[in-house]
């Protein structure tokens, strides 16, 4: 019986569904469990989220099959305090639309109730599942004029394309009218987002894609769109007038003969999402993954500037600032979701499926719960 007047409270919930891996692999690997343990508020600028809608990325395949591992457990641990403790159960999944459930004590900006999105980093545990816990910097409200089902088709892809774009590239509203933009690798979740935040900026956009996605591509605003299927792509390219800047989806060869593309001695910027620096890490270890990361880095930058253009490489960065500026360029219409197909919480293994079967037109989003 409750003593001194006081009530008992009910027992904290303890568990929540979610889909896991116990191990890296393909497919198979992916397990859906009632029993995944609760999101816990470990500092004061924490919240929880109710995840109404998540996506898949490209990143979610390469993690599943442990790519970045190595990185991504020094990031969760970095003075190894956790020894003999694994990552696993790994839910993975990094965007988020749902609604805030509990706020920490740092937290004034947000309260229970309120409509986000975030795009949670790869070090954290993801949002294929009934809830996340997330930094309060890395939140923002949800646009307004989105269903969650919209929404959680942008936050990481957008994000992306922000750092390549503006953070890396220095491209602004203000400084992108009357641009030439390439973007190769433009019918992707990043390379759709890409294409409508140019415009939005008034850039002008050539767009690389194959054929069947040229439509799309065009309905997003690009002003020219070449089919990489249809001859050489470096030969299409060199008919045109050169670029001011060059966002990279793509990599591989692509790399050798695009910055020729670029315009000498006037500031023209090629980014690339493109990189090796996980794959150091995994194969050569922390440190000489680093090492290496960095004379790689070095060497192109340098080698590049002599030539007179600048080389960048770009990542993801979590920031909820950057997606208050996204919302409002989605809510004044300038930038859509684009959607390529929508499952259900029990259709993961079918979304995964879905993605690695490449030549999407736009995101995979999975609807966590039924209500949207």
């Amino acid at each position: 019986a409750p003593a001194r007047g006081l009530r008992a409270s009910p027992r904290a919930r303890t568990a929540m569904p979610s889909w896991v891996i116990d191990r890296y692999g393909s497919n198979e690997v992916l397990r859906f469990t009632r029993d995944m343990v609760f999101p816990v508020i470990h500092f004061p600028n924490e919240v929880i989220i109710k995840v109404h809608a998540a996506s898949l990325n490209p990143i979610d395949l390469s993690m599943r099959s442990g790519y970045g591992a190595t990185a991504l457990n020094m990031k969760r641990d970095p003075l190894k305090l956790k020894t003999g403790e694994t990552e696993f159960p790994l839910t993975l999944g990094r965007d988020v639309s749902g609604v805030v459930m509990e706020c920490g004590l740092g937290v004034s900006y947000f309260k229970p109730g309120d409509e986000v999105w975030a795009a949670i980093p790869p070090w954290k545990q993801g949002t294929l599942s009934e809830f996340v816990v997330a930094s309060g910097n890395e939140v923002a409200f949800k646009p307004k004029c989105l269903s969650h089902t919209e929404a959680a088709a942008l936050p990481y892809v957008g994000l992306t394309a922000w750092s390549a774009l503006n953070q890396v590239g220095g491209l602004n509203q203000s400084n992108c009218s009357g641009k030439r933009v390439l973007i190769l690798g433009a019918s992707g979740g990043v390379g759709t987002f890409a294409v409508q935040l140019m415009k939005a900026w008034d850039a002008h956009v050539t767009a690389v894609c194959s054929h069947d996605a040229s439509t799309m591509v065009k309905k997003l605003g690009a002003d020219d769109v070449v089919d990489y299927k249809s001859g050489n792509l470096e030969e299409q390219l060199k008919t045109l007038p050169l670029f001011d800047f060059i966002l990279d989806n793509v990599g591989g060869s692509t790399e050798k003969w695009a910055l020729d593309l670029l315009k000498k001695w006037s500031g023209a910027t090629y980014v690339t999402l493109v990189t090796p620096f996980l794959i150091n890490m995994d194969k050569l270890g922390v440190a000489d993954g680093m090492l290496q990361t960095g004379v790689t880095v070095g060497s192109k930058t340098l080698k590049h500037f002599l030539k007179g253009v600048h080389y960048r490489w770009a990542f993801f960065m979590p920031s909820g600032p950057s997606l208050d500026e996204i919302a409002e360029l989605v809510d004044s219409g300038k930038i859509q979701p684009v959607i390529d197909e929508v499952f259900s919480f029990s259709e993961v293994p079918k979304a995964f499926l879905k993605l690695e079967g490449g030549h999407a037109r736009g995101k995979t989003v999975i609807n966590v719960t039924s209500r949207q």
